[in-house]
């Protein structure tokens, strides 16, 4: 326990001496009224995402010029996750199509995948990228489930319902 504790403690220091190293001042960049951005992310040339959850959007910021586009994702978005994807694409967790989103920085195309209806009010949430180019997401009604971007195909699962331990 003594050498564990040890450890961590070493870890927190050097992740704080490290820190304070990197520190920089923070930025601050306006986004359009309205707006209400939920999630941020990094994408290809230093842009930064945010979903406009309030407005269907996806926002881009080029933090160097502090120029801001918002794309919009479709009738009724409402995104809330937005990640970077292994194809270098922006790839959103839509909770007012239920759908997952795919914004393409290259063509501007967006995609859509709707979930099927045993996903239906998912109330979508987070995602992830497995090692085998996989999406996973999960949705706050107590679902999670999977896209295959190859093929197209999204598969919705009920997650297991939690037991308190005695």
């Amino acid at each position: 326990m003594r050498n564990t504790w040890r450890g961590l403690c070493a870890a927190m220091l050097v992740v704080t001496v490290a820190g304070s190293a990197f520190a920089a001042e923070p930025q601050r960049f306006k986004v359009p009224a309205g707006s209400h951005p939920h999630d941020v992310a990094t994408g290809p040339n230093g842009a930064v995402w945010y979903t406009a959850q309030a407005t269907g959007k996806l926002g881009i910021l080029d933090p160097k010029t502090g120029e801001i586009a918002e794309i919009p994702l479709g009738r009724g978005s409402a995104p809330h996750g937005v990640i970077e994807g292994p194809d270098g694409a922006a790839w959103i967790t839509d909770g007012g199509q239920n759908a997952i989103v795919r914004y393409d920085p290259k063509s501007g195309a967006v995609k859509v995948w709707p979930l099927p209806p045993e996903g239906r009010n998912a109330n979508l949430n987070t995602a992830v990228f497995d090692k085998t180019g996989s999406l996973w997401f999960t949705g706050q009604s107590g679902i999670y489930g999977r896209l295959n971007p190859a093929t197209g195909v999204v598969q919705v699962y009920k997650a297991p319902a939690l037991t308190a331990s005695p």
